[in-house]
This record gives C-alpha cells, structure tokens and sequence, in this order.
C-alpha cells in the first residue's frame, strides 16, 4: 500500500552568495551552513586539528576538574606555539607581534566586532568553514569595493607576522568544542539585542516574528535575555549548536572580561524575536 504521508518541506539551503565552494572542514560549506544542521547537528572536526594535538586531548581526559583543564590547555598553547619565546619558533623578535595570540585577538572581538582583531577572526571563519563575511563596518560583497577592500586589508594586517595565528584558532575552536561535549545539552538558548529581524539576510519569513535568517560569520550572543534587550530594539532568540559555539567567555577563566559572550559561528537559523523595548 502506498504512503501518503506527505514529505516534510524543504529546509532552505545556504545560498551560494554565503559560501564559498570549500573549506576546511569535515562537512562543506552548503550543509553545515544550511538550517537543517542547526536542527540537527553533528560534530564538526577541522582537518587535522585532532589527530595532531592528540597529546593534549589525552592529557585533559585526565582531569575531571575543569578549571584544570583550563590551565592545562592555557599551558599547552603557550609551549606549543612558542607564545612567550617566539624567536625559538624561528620569528624575527623586532617584526614579531608577539602579543597578537588567541588571547589578544579574542580580547579585541569583545571589545570591538568590527575591529581589525574581528576582521581576523571573520576570515578564520571563511577559511576553515566556507561561510563569507556579510558584515563588517558595512554590508560586505554588495558592490561597496571599498567597504571589500578594507576588511581584507584588516584581516590581512591582523595576522601579518603573527606566529600560526589561524592553527591556534583552530585549537581553540577544538578545545571549546571538547569541553561543550561534557553537558548534556545539543543547544544552547541564546540571545542578541537588534533593531529587528531585517538587520539580517532574511531567507524566509515563518511567522510574524520568526524568520529564517543567514547570521554573519561570527556574531556576539549571550545568554542573558535582558543584557542584550540593552543593545537593541528586540531581542533576538536562536537555538545554537554547540558545533557552531566558538569560544565562550567562560572557557579560558580569568583571561576574558565580559556580558557572558558566546561567540557564535554563521550559517542560516530560525530565530525569532522574543522581547522588545517599549
């Protein structure tokens, strides 16, 4: 006998104007960016990262404290990558920035995610999971050369003469992810002050205040629905994935300072508008 159920509907894919064709990645850029991965994600694995720094894993599977984990994993970086002696890396002491780590480059995103450490960040992003940058001091890739030219050259004075700046981002991004995988939950609630759901690249429209939207390719939420009622008209609300969780304010404790910050990877969501200013 034959099914008449009728097929669930199509969830809108990422479009092309959001992605590049590859990245570096376990998934390409048009499934881990489309909706269908925000309901139902799976791990992500940037190429390599795991299987290098096994070592390191091996030791945080050891220390059912995370604080300790912290520590160990602030430890590692700074050997590995030779954060306090970057001469021993080969870099030249006088052009070397040495103080342009993760560290510095997550601090200049709290302080600022339109400043030359976010346009680093945004571009991390697009090299390792394929999802453009559609904001940065201005709408990006809508005809505005200027507004192109400057984010590359942001991006690319960001990293100029740091040592493997990229490959310590990709361990951070694998280390958040390694200690998100000891809760329970698959998503996390959160929320981001805006001045309405057409600040964003809006797919589709599935309720007077639920749409399905393309995020830029990192964006600041936190958890804390009235902080962010601070920072906009409405406040948006997204179920996020812990996959597409980049750093926390809480992971490194003591290093960063802020409004409970989640910084979030983009891709295309269902949000919707929860609360707004009268």
């Amino acid at each position: 006998m034959a099914d008449d159920t009728p097929a669930p509907p199509a969830q809108p894919s990422l479009p092309g104007w959001a992605r590049l064709p590859i990245n570096r990645c376990n998934l390409p850029p048009v499934i881990l960016g489309g909706l269908n991965f925000q309901e139902n994600p799976v791990p992500l694995r940037l190429d390599g990262v795991f299987p290098f720094h096994a070592e390191l894993f091996a030791m945080l599977d050891a220390l059912p404290d995370p604080h300790a984990r912290a520590e160990r994993f602030i430890d590692y970086m700074t050997v590995h990558f030779c954060l306090e002696t970057p001469e021993e890396a080969g870099g030249e002491t006088k052009r070397h920035r040495t103080k342009a780590d993760y560290t510095r480059v997550l601090r200049g995103w709290f302080f600022d995610s339109d400043g030359r450490e976010a346009a680093v960040i945004k571009g991390w992003v697009e090299s390792r999971f394929g999802l453009l940058t559609r904001f940065h001091k201005g709408l990006l890739r809508a005809g505005d050369d200027d507004a192109d030219a400057r984010f590359e050259r942001e991006r690319a004075q960001g990293i100029y003469a740091t040592h493997a700046l990229d490959a310590q981002l990709d361990l951070l991004y694998a280390y958040a992810q390694y200690e998100l995988a000891h809760a329970p939950e698959t998503h996390m609630t959160l929320y981001r002050g805006v001045n309405g759901i057409e600040d964003f690249d809006i797919l589709e429209r599935t309720a007077k205040r639920e749409a399905i939207v393309v995020l830029n390719a990192m964006n600041s939420f936190t958890r804390d629905p009235e902080r962010a009622s601070e920072f906009g008209d409405s406040v948006l609300e997204a179920k996020i994935p812990r996959e597409k969780v980049f750093c926390t304010q809480d992971l490194l404790p003591g290093r960063l300072k802020g409004e409970n910050e989640v910084m979030v990877i983009g891709g295309a969501y269902r949000v919707r508008l929860c609360y707004w200013m009268k």
